[in-house]
């Protein structure tokens, strides 16, 4: 599975998905710094999935009906430790193989699924 790790997305969790055979494009790593618009294009671009922890991209989704084609997982933890977010977001990608055009908020009790809008 191709993920793209959001800029604020754990390295060590990032490290720990890699292991674990998923294919992560991470943003911290490769193109810091650029726009959550970039970030989307990019996972357009390259077919892949946005993991992050940042709200905002709900907002791109829906409200600004900014299209995130491969779908996009929040993952909802406070406190949180890279290893036990790396569990809870391979236990929810596990759930599906088909995650496009899908807005998936993920906490440690549930697994919440809404399609995404049309741009």
């Amino acid at each position: 599975m191709k993920l793209l790790a959001d800029e604020n997305f754990p390295s060590n969790t990032i490290e720990i998905l890699r292991r674990d055979g998923y294919d992560v494009y991470s943003i911290r790593e490769r193109t810091p710094g650029i726009s959550e618009e970039a970030v989307l294009a990019l996972c357009a671009a390259q077919k892949r999935i946005l993991v992050t922890l940042d709200k905002d991209f709900g907002e791109l989704a829906f409200a600004r009906r900014t299209l995130a084609e491969w779908g996009i997982v929040l993952v909802r933890l406070v406190p949180q430790t890279p290893e036990e977010i790396a569990a809870v977001l391979m236990a929810a990608l596990k759930t599906r193989s088909d995650w496009a055009g899908m807005f998936a908020a993920v906490t440690r009790e549930r697994l919440r699924l809404k399609p995404m809008p049309p741009s």
